[in-house]
């Protein structure tokens, strides 16, 4: 936990923190990138309606989810969103989130993440990631993780491999193709403790 009750996951060099109001004019600009409108199209809206979001959804729900955590993990449907900050410069860099999503069989949690050009190919958004996978594991009832990547898209299938998730098919999602993949609590764990005794 940050001060003045902001709520953060601490990774060697961004800190996921979540999100607020303040954050709207560089959450914004990211979504106008061309690198992240490629992949997240719907991501695209007038800045008015990501404020919108930002406080009558994206906050709001993360203060539900955080109470459900709180009070015995038992999260639900409830989406977790969370900007990906810069140590080094304090920037809002990117975003990592997790939610239910839909097109996906039960169980059907996943995790997904973005990041801005400019800070691509650090290891960051893996350091998210996983910032993010740790923390719900060890604090909610999750049991199983999902993540999904456009096929091309190579850097984000990377940082889905790096965090130990096992590849299971190609799913087809608004007529493109993803890479489905999922990883278990219990593996997660098995890693953890390989990583620990080496």
């Amino acid at each position: 936990m940050g001060n003045t009750n902001v709520f953060t996951i601490e990774c060697k060099d961004i800190i996921l923190r979540e999100y607020r109001i303040e954050d709207l004019d560089e959450f914004y600009v990211l979504t106008l990138q061309p690198e992240i409108l490629e992949f997240l199209p719907g991501w695209n809206v007038p800045k008015e309606q990501r404020l919108h979001w930002l406080i009558n959804y994206e906050i709001k729900e993360n203060k539900q989810f955080l109470k459900a955590v709180s009070e015995g993990g038992k999260i639900e449907q409830l989406r977790l969103r969370l900007g990906i900050i810069s140590k080094e410069t304090g920037e809002f860099i990117g975003w990592c989130c997790t939610g239910i999503k839909d097109e996906l069989p039960p169980p059907n949690r996943e995790i997904m993440y973005a990041i801005s050009k400019d800070y691509r190919g650090k290891g960051y958004t893996t350091q998210a990631a996983k910032g993010i996978i740790n923390y719900l594991f060890e604090n909610t009832n999750v049991e199983v993780l999902n993540a999904i990547a456009i096929i091309h898209n190579i850097p984000s299938n990377r940082v889905i491999q790096k965090c130990g998730f096992d590849f299971l098919n190609i799913i087809e999602i608004k007529k493109e193709n993803y890479n489905y993949y999922n990883l278990t609590k219990s593996k997660w764990k098995n890693t953890l403790m390989n990583s620990l005794q080496n």
